[in-house]
C-alpha cells in the first residue's frame, strides 16, 4: 500500500526531537540542506521568544538515505534541543532525579495542561507541557522539508503568506486564479526573510509589513499576545488528488485535519471558504472552460478559484488554497490570566512559561509543511512507485491520459 506515514517524538527541552517519515520512493534526492532551510524559515518572524535566540535547529538524517538518495525505507530525522544543557536533571529518565525542579500546578487557560493532567493522571504539568509545546512542530517541519523535496521532483510548489496580524489585515487576496500570482505573493512575503533580518512577518505588502509589526511591538509591551490569519497554497497540483467515494478520502477533510493539528490554529477554510455562504451560489462558483493550448495537459480551466483546487473531495488543476486561523498565544507574562492551583484547588494566576509574543509567520511555515506531508500521501496514494523513476512513470503517464480527455 502506498502512501505517507509519520510520527514525531520528543519534549520541548529534552535532550532532542525524533521524526520518521515512511513511505517515500528511493533514489530520490535529499541532502540535510533540504530539511535545513526550512528549519530556519520556522525560526524566523517579529515576536518570536527567547528560545529562538538559544536553538539553531539542524536536522541529523540518521537512516534512509544513502549517497544523497533516499533508500526507500524509513528516514529517521534527529533535532537537537540546545536548551536541554540547562534541564539535564529537570527533564532526566532517571527516577533519581525526581524533585529535581519544582512541580508545575498552575494551569494555563488555552494550554493543553488542566485536561492533561486530568487525562493522564499528573500532578506535575510539565509532563503534559513539554509534549503539547510548539517546539514539537520542528519535526513536524523537518519532516515535511522530506515531502516538499519530493513533491518538488514533479514541480508541485507550496508556499504560504501571513494575511492579518491583530486586526491588520493584509492587502494580498487568500485565493487568486493564477499559480503564478501565488508564488509571487510568497516570493514577496519571503524577501525579508532572505536579508536575515528577522523583523519580518512574512506578508507580501512593506506596507501592510509595518502596520502589522507596530501591532506586535505594541503587544509586546503591553505584555501581551497577538494572533492572525496565513494563507497557504500549493501549485501545479495535478487533477484527481484525493476522492469523494469516501469520507476519509476527500483532501479538503484531510488536508483541515492537518492544518488543524497545528497548535494555536482555531479555524481552517478552503478558498473563499466562510464568505461563500453570504453569497448566491452564481457569485461562488468557478466556471469551467476549455482552452487546450492555455492548459495542455488538461484544457480546462477556471478564471476564479472561489473552491480552492478542490472539488468533491477532489483536486480539480486549480491552486489548492487554504486560509488558516491562528489563536494568540496563552501565555501572557505581564497580564497572567485566572487560574486554579492543581493540588491546592486556591485560586491563583497562571504560570508563566517562556513563549512567544506572536508566532503567525511561524505557523505558516508550519502549514507548508503539513500540506506537503498530505499531499505526497495523496499522491503516492494514486501514482504509487517503490523508485522514483516508477513514480515518475505512472505520473507522466496519467498527465498524458489527460491530455487527451
Amino acid at each position: 500500500m502506498s502512501g505517507i506515514k509519520i510520527i514525531t517524538a520528543g519534549e520541548s527541552h529534552g535532550q532532542a526531537l525524533v521524526g520518521i517519515v515512511e513511505g517515500l520512493p528511493s533514489n530520490m534526492p535529499l541532502s540535510q540542506d533540504d530539511i535545513d532551510k526550512e528549519l530556519m524559515r520556522r525560526q524566523m518572524g517579529y515576536g518570536r521568544g527567547g528560545r529562538m535566540a538559544i536553538e539553531t535547529d539542524k536536522a541529523e538524517i540518521l537512516t534512509g538515505v544513502r549517497w544523497g538518495k533516499t533508500l526507500g525505507s524509513p528516514i529517521a530525522i534527529e533535532i537537537s534541543n540546545r536548551d536541554s544543557a540547562n534541564w539535564v536533571k529537570g527533564m532526566s529518565i532517571s527516577s533519581e532525579h525526581e524533585g529535581a525542579i519544582a512541580a508545575v500546578t498552575r494551569p494555563r487557560p488555552g494550554h493543553a495542561d488542566l485536561a492533561g493532567a486530568a487525562k493522564y493522571g499528573f500532578k506535575d504539568i510539565r509532563n503534559i507541557l513539554e509534549r503539547a509545546s510548539a517546539r514539537e512542530t520542528t519535526t513536524r517541519v523537518a519532516l515535511g522539508a522530506v515531502c516538499k523535496r519530493f513533491l518538488q521532483e514533479f514541480e508541485i510548489f507550496i508556499g504560504s503568506f501571513v494575511t492579518s496580524i491583530g486586526d491588520v489585515q493584509s492587502s494580498a487576496q487568500p485565493q487568486v486564479a493564477e499559480s503564478g500570482e501565488l508564488i509571487e505573493l510568497f516570493k514577496m512575503a519571503e524577501a525579508d526573510v532572505s536579508k536575515g533580518d528577522n523583523r519580518t512577518v512574512r506578508t507580501p505588502y512593506s506596507l501592510d509589513s509595518e502596520k502589522m509589526i507596530s501591532a506586535i511591538g505594541d503587544a509586546m509591551a503591553a505584555g501581551d499576545t497577538l494572533g492572525g490569519t496565513f494563507v497557504v497554497f500549493a501549485a501545479n497540483v495535478p487533477v484527481g488528488l484525493g476522492s469523494h467515494i469516501q469520507w476519509d478520502k476527500k483532501l479538503d477533510g484531510r488536508l483541515a485535519q492537518a492544518i488543524m493539528s497545528i497548535q494555536a490554529v482555531k479555524g481552517v477554510e478552503l478558498g473563499m471558504g466562510f464568505n461563500a455562504a453570504t453569497l448566491n451560489g452564481s457569485q461562488v462558483m468557478d466556471e469551467i472552460f476549455y482552452d487546450k493550448p492555455k492548459t495542455p495537459h488538461f484544457g480546462f480551466y477556471r478564471k476564479t478559484n472561489n473552491m480552492g483546487g478542490i472539488e468533491g473531495g477532489m483536486s480539480n488543476g486549480m491552486p489548492i488554497v487554504l486560509r488558516a486561523a491562528m489563536k494568540p498565544i496563552p501565555t501572557l507574562r505581564k497580564k497572567p490570566l485566572k487560574s486554579v492551583d492543581l493540588l491546592t484547588k486556591s485560586a491563583i494566576e497562571a504560570a508563566y512559561e517562556r513563549s512567544d509574543v506572536c508566532a503567525v509567520p511561524s505557523c505558516s511555515v508550519i502549514a507548508e509543511a503539513m500540506m506537503a506531508v498530505v499531499l505526497a500521501d495523496a499522491f503516492l496514494d494514486k501514482f504509487g512507485g517503490d523508485a522514483i523513476d516508477e513514480t515518475k512513470a505512472n505520473y507522466y503517464n496519467y498527465m498524458k491520459y489527460l491530455s487527451g480527455i
